[in-house]
């Protein structure tokens, strides 16, 4: 490094090292500077590294580590273009009046060219960047990105840390996200120090549930050597970080309090799932993002709905926040155990992918309602009605038998079969105990355990439902006189096992033995079919001239 001052411009010094620990300084001619003042860095590679003599390599870098500081970095490139010139020998023989013939030439020229053209828009005070600049500096810094941003926030962190940041909310799920919406090679978030780019790969600067979130952070606190342990251990990233994270649920707020919804539903359908995880991972946040959520319910249709909505909508007397898991709202709008929750008009919620089940289980109450899985045999509607209570133990005493006969016949498939007060339209519903996973969890932890080499057997063991009968419906009261009859017959125990298979798939469940539900059926099916097929008699009629034409009339013989 040999630089010169503008304090002494007669003497110049060179300061040089082979990258170890020892230097040397020495004076040199001032004319190996030939302004005034300045420096002059040589950097001598090794035979390895001749890529770095390349001007695309350090254009690359420069445009990667410094395209936003403040003084111009020019490279000495050179540059081809292609003109078109005339053919002086195919224009020999040109005759006068003709059009000369054109070749084309290439013209390079060598020159000093500046690579950092952009400016670094956070520096500005946020009155003075118009929203145009804002989107071109989006589709700029992340080079990939072709949409336009729902929201964006500029904003300076004062006080004990110091920083500027600019923060967006895309306008569409990035690509990589969509493979994998924790993809680690996904660079959303970009840290500067001094204009000078640092790192994009730092997890802790944001939380995973903001991944989707894309935005730049330009420090004066952090030193340039910066690396991820100075981080982890540095009371400045932490401020930084809940910073980012208020001035994103402040974007989704905006989002979610505008009149018009699209954008909201927009966002929603695209990063939805982030706030899920929010809910799962962030305890300090957990009720604000709440306040986020959507769903489809009960009494919704095409349209979400908010937990708010949901509470506002409230009948008098109910005293928690209803949901039912199932794989699509078709599924969950089938559901036997929300009969009586709809019949008092309660509107239940559909939680539709294995991760709602997670986030409402980590939920667990909104504004002093409590978050409750209509699917679980702790659902309780009438608890302190004395009334009501007499008469479901009246109910049990009546149906003992029902009881007693499924428990055998079902040992192994459910732990208990009790009388419900739930029902209205279905015979029956399966339902889990309070510790217990809805189906569509089953089915994706008995994925998980299979892709990782594990046996999926103990699942079912941990998982066994509860029946819930319905005595006032007629097939319960079928199977009541079945038992009653004869309660030895295969008659009486296929009857059973089908009823506790239409159970299962209206309340989720796979069956495990189709060939068997199917042959129930089938036997059910000959049961009610006639025994004989009529027998039809075929009378012959003559023609004259001897034609015969057989035609059939057919007599029912009874």
């Amino acid at each position: 490094v040999v630089t010169k001052s503008m304090q002494d411009p007669n003497k110049a010094y060179q300061w040089e090292s082979e990258a170890d620990s020892s230097y040397s300084i020495k004076e040199v001619s001032p004319d190996e500077i030939e302004s005034s003042s300045g420096s002059k860095l040589i950097l001598h590679l090794k035979e390895d590294a001749s890529t770095y003599l390349e001007a695309t390599k350090i254009e690359e870098l420069l445009q990667r580590y410094s395209e936003f500081i403040e003084f111009p970095i020019s490279i000495w490139k050179s540059t081809t273009e292609y003109k078109q010139v005339p053919d002086e020998e195919a224009n020999k023989d040109l005759k006068e009046g003709e059009e000369p013939k054109m070749k084309t030439v290439p013209e390079t020229t060598e020159g000093y060219e500046t690579v950092n053209t952009q400016k670094p828009i956070w520096l500005r005070s946020p009155k003075d960047v118009e929203e145009q600049e804002y989107q071109d500096f989006y589709k700029s810094a992340f080079r990939n990105s072709y949409d336009i941003p729902m929201k964006y926030s500029h904003f300076v962190l004062e006080g004990q840390v110091e920083c500027k940041a600019i923060l967006y909310i895309p306008g569409m799920l990035p690509f990589e996200l969509s493979r994998d919406m924790f993809d680690e090679n996904t660079r959303n978030m970009r840290l500067y120090v001094k204009r000078v780019f640092i790192n994009d790969e730092f997890q802790d600067l944001i939380p995973r549930w903001l991944k989707f979130i894309k935005g730049v952070v330009d420090s004066d606190d952090l030193p340039l050597n910066v690396s991820r342990e100075i981080l982890q251990k540095s009371k400045v990233l932490s401020i930084i970080n809940k910073r980012l994270v208020r001035k994103s649920l402040d974007m989704i707020r905006e989002l979610a309090e505008a009149e018009d919804q699209s954008q909201y539903i927009l966002f929603w359908n695209n990063f939805g799932k982030y706030l899920k995880v929010g809910i799962i991972e962030d305890d300090k946040n957990r009720k604000e993002i709440a306040e986020y959520l959507r769903f489809f319910s009960s009494s919704s249709g095409e349209e979400y709905t908010s937990l708010d909505k949901y509470i506002e909508n409230m009948p008098e007397g109910q005293k928690s926040i209803y949901y039912v898991t199932g794989e699509g709202r078709e599924r969950a709008a089938m559901s036997p155990v929300i009969e009586k929750l709809k019949s008092r008009g309660y509107e239940v919620l559909f939680a539709t992918e294995p991760l709602d089940e997670i986030m409402l289980e980590s939920l667990r109450n909104y504004k002093d309602y409590d978050v409750v899985d209509a699917a679980k045999d702790t659902v309780k509607l009438d608890e302190g009605d004395e009334e009501s209570a007499k008469k479901k133990e009246e109910l049990n005493r009546e149906n003992i038998d029902v009881i007693n006969y499924l428990e055998t016949i079902l040992s192994g498939k459910v732990e208990k079969v009790t009388v419900s007060d739930l029902l209205t339209d279905s015979p029956a519903a399966l339902v889990q105990g309070a510790y217990g996973m809805s189906p569509s969890m089953q089915r994706y932890m008995r994925a998980q355990t299979v892709a990782s080499g594990q046996d999926a057997s103990s699942l079912d063991a941990m998982n066994k439902v509860c029946m819930e009968i319905n005595p006032k419906h007629p097939i319960v009261k079928d199977l009541n006189r079945m038992i009653k009859a004869n309660k030895e017959s295969k008659e009486t125990e296929d009857y059973a096992k089908l009823l506790f298979d239409v159970a299962g798939m209206t309340s989720g469940y796979d069956i495990d033995d189709m060939s068997s539900f199917a042959k129930r059926v089938m036997g059910m099916m000959s049961s009610k079919a006639t025994d004989a097929v009529p027998d039809a008699d075929v009378v012959s009629e003559e023609k004259d001239e001897g034609e015969e034409t057989t035609t059939a009339e057919v007599e029912v013989v009874e």
